[in-house]
């Protein structure tokens, strides 16, 4: 076989993979026109077609998903061969591609990516902040982050930080404007309630509370909503009203006395931030690298991976 017939036969896979032909020539490092040429000479060369184009979307045909199922496994051997050589290597090298939401990257990666870059100069990470839900394989990325609730039963997931816990907060000056108690969290019907919508999302984030075995989701009521944790942490430093935030996100102002928690009793921990990635997907040494470095250094949390229970 020909070097461009293997070229092809990547940039085929890649196309069914991202359903895109922009996608899939930004993974391989190609233009979008390249990358069609190079399909539409496999079809000339085989005789079928493969893909259905049209404007919006990018499918397989018939002849098109047998070829994947027999290309998909012998691309996983080579580059599991090329894996194997790069074990070799002093350093881990190549590029690795993560979907963080804006509040994980900076709990999970924040002040630490000078050390990694330092530690680890052949690899490079390529993080996209994205706080809506997205298919981290149809999007080429290697791996994502996302609250344990949220990952798939059928990835692999690596935990990154210890539990966390969301939590009710208000300013001073907010509660010497409203001085209602807060004792059960009915309470808050009486209370400007900060709303938050992931970006790009129509569904109010509801709040949560649970204690001795009751739970309950209450729908924030108020004039601000915002997509924006950093902004919504503002907001309530400014007295616009009640923010349900993660505890981390607000230690300082909590400790300086800017902000003031309040249903503390209601507010239970859950499941941090998980890396997750295909199960079927090996680990490249950069993508270990990766795991471990952040894992250890920033959290200190037990090794911990396998399949969302």
């Amino acid at each position: 076989m020909r070097p461009n017939e293997i070229a092809e036969l990547i940039g085929f896979a890649a196309v069914a993979d991202h359903k895109s032909f922009r996608r899939a020539a930004e993974k391989l490092n190609l233009t979008p026109s390249t990358l069609s040429h190079s399909l539409r000479s496999l079809e000339e060369r085989l005789g079928v077609r493969l893909l259905n184009r049209t404007t919006r979307s990018v499918g397989l045909t018939d002849a098109g998903l047998a070829l994947l199922e027999q290309v998909r496994p012998a691309l996983r051997q080579l580059d599991a061969a090329v894996e194997g050589v790069n074990a070799f290597s002093p350093a881990p090298r190549g590029t690795v591609r993560l979907n963080v939401p804006h509040l994980a990257a900076a709990m999970v990666f924040g002040r630490r990516l000078g050390d990694f870059a330092r530690a680890y100069p052949g690899i490079v990470l390529d993080i996209a902040t994205d706080d809506r839900f997205v298919d981290i394989v149809a999007q080429g990325f290697d791996a994502g982050i996302r609250l344990g609730e949220s990952v798939d039963q059928d990835m692999v997931a690596v935990r990154v930080t210890a539990p966390l816990r969301n939590i009710v907060v208000g300013a001073p000056g907010y509660f010497a404007a409203h001085p209602a108690p807060l004792t059960v969290p009915d309470d808050l019907s009486g209370h400007a309630c900060i709303g938050y919508r992931a970006s790009g999302s129509r569904r109010l984030y509801k709040w949560e509370f649970e204690r001795e075995g009751e739970g309950m989701a209450i729908a924030p009521k108020g004039s601000l909503i915002l997509d924006s944790h950093d902004l919504l942490i503002e907001a309530a430093l400014a007295g616009a009203g009640l923010a349900y935030v993660i505890e981390a996100s607000v230690q300082d102002a909590l400790a300086d006395g800017r902000l003031v928690r309040v249903l503390d009793d209601w507010c239970q921990p859950f499941d941090g931030f998980f890396l997750y990635y295909p199960s079927h997907r090996q680990l490249s040494a950069a993508m270990r690298a990766v795991i471990d470095f952040f894992r250890s250094e920033l959290n200190r949390t037990p090794p911990e991976a396998g399949p969302i229970p």
